[in-house]
C-alpha cells in the first residue's frame, strides 16, 4: 500500500514538532529518553524505503466516498488525493492557546514579545523571562531555560502546582538558589514597551511589581479542536472520534482513525498506543484495499524490507 499525508502544519510531526519539540519522551520502547524532534526525525528515516508522499501546509477539509467504495479527500488549498481508505491521524485536533486576559495582549503577538509555546530554546538565551501557568509545561520549560536565560520570572496564581511533583520541587529548589525568581498566588496582569515587550507588571501579595522582559511565556495549556472533521459523520464522543477497538475502524467503512484523536472503552492517550493501534489498523486496511488478495504477516527482522 501506499501513503500520502496532509497536514495543514508546515512540517510533519504533529504535536511534538509543533509545540514541544525539545521534550523528553520517556514512552518510547528502547529509547529511556529521546526528544520529541528526535524521534519524529527517526520515524522519517525509518519510512524512507516506502516513499510516502506529503502534502504539507493543507487542511483536509471534506471528502467523497465513490460508487467503488474508495474516496476523494479535498484539501483547503485545492488538492484533490484519490485513495483506497482515510486514516485519520489528527491527533487532538487543532490547537489553540489558552490566552490570559490581559489588555493589549495582540499588541505583543507576533514576533514582538508573547509566545504562547517554545518551539526553539535558542531564542530565549540570554534574555529575560517572564512564564506563567502552574502545570507541566511551565515547570518543564521553567527548569530547561533557567539554563539558558538572562533571567527567568515564573508567576503562578495558586500556592501549590498542578504539574508533577518533582519538577515542582525543582522549581522550589531554583528559586532558593536564586537562579529563578518564583512569584506564587501572583497574577500578571499588564504588557508594557513601545515597538516590543520590555515589562510585565505583576500582582503580587506585596502588592504590583514591575519586571523587566524581553519575552512573556503564558503556559495555561492548548485547546484542542476537532474543526471539520466534526462534520464527517462519525460517532463522537468527549470530542473524540468513536472507533472499534479490533481494527480501529469508524462506523464509516474504509475510514480509520488513530492516536489521540479516538476514543474508547480503557484508552490511554500515549504515544505507544498510537504506535499499536496503528499496525492493527494497517492489517485491516489492507483486507479492505486487497479483499481478493490474501495476506500473510511477516517479520521484517527475517525478510527485511521490501519498498515497492
Amino acid at each position: 500500500m501506499r501513503c500520502h499525508l496532509i497536514d495543514a502544519l508546515p512540517a510533519v510531526g504533529g504535536q511534538l514538532s509543533e509545540i514541544y519539540p525539545k521534550k523528553p519522551i520517556y514512552d518510547i520502547p528502547g529509547f529511556p529518553t529521546v526528544l520529541a524532534q528526535e524521534l519524529v526525525d527517526n520515524l522519517m528515516k525509518q519510512i524512507e524505503p516506502f516513499k510516502p508522499e506529503f502534502t504539507l501546509g493543507e487542511r483536509a477539509e471534506s471528502y467523497q466516498k465513490l460508487a467503488d467504495n474508495s474516496f476523494v479527500v479535498y484539501g483547503s488549498e485545492g488538492t484533490q488525493i484519490e485513495c483506497k481508505a482515510i486514516v485519520i491521524a489528527g491527533g487532538l485536533g487543532s490547537f489553540e492557546p489558552r490566552k490570559p486576559e490581559i489588555a493589549d495582549l495582540e499588541r505583543f503577538e507576533k514576533g514582538k514579545g508573547i509566545e504562547y509555546m517554545v518551539k526553539n530554546p535558542e531564542q530565549f538565551r540570554n534574555k529575560k523571562l517572564v512564564i506563567a501557568g502552574g502545570g507541566d509545561s511551565a515547570l518543564d520549560w521553567t527548569i530547561y531555560l533557567a539554563q539558558l536565560a538572562q533571567e527567568v520570572t515564573l508567576v503562578h496564581r495558586n500556592e501549590s502546582f498542578r504539574g508533577a511533583p518533582d519538577s515542582a520541587e525543582k522549581v522550589k529548589e531554583l528559586a532558593q538558589e536564586g537562579k529563578i525568581n518564583l512569584l506564587l498566588k501572583s497574577n500578571a496582569f499588564q504588557l508594557n514597551g513601545n515597538q516590543t515587550l520590555e515589562s510585565v507588571v505583576i500582582q503580587t501579595p506585596e502588592g504590583n511589581k514591575e519586571v523587566a522582559a524581553d519575552y512573556f511565556i503564558p503556559l495555561f495549556g492548548l485547546t484542542p479542536k476537532l474543526g471539520v472533521l466534526a462534520d464527517w459523520g462519525f460517532g463522537i464522543e468527549n470530542n473524540a472520534i468513536k472507533v472499534n477497538t479490533v481494527d480501529y475502524s469508524t462506523d464509516i467503512q474504509g475510514i480509520y482513525a488513530i492516536g489521540d484523536i479516538n476514543t474508547y472503552e480503557g484508552k490511554l492517550k500515549l504515544i505507544l498506543c498510537g504506535f499499536h493501534e496503528a499496525a492493527l489498523m494497517a492489517q485491516s486496511a489492507f483486507k479492505w484495499v486487497f479483499p481478493n488478495k490474501k495476506f500473510s504477516l511477516k517479520y521484517t527482522t527475517v525478510n527485511g524490507i521490501q519498498a515497492f
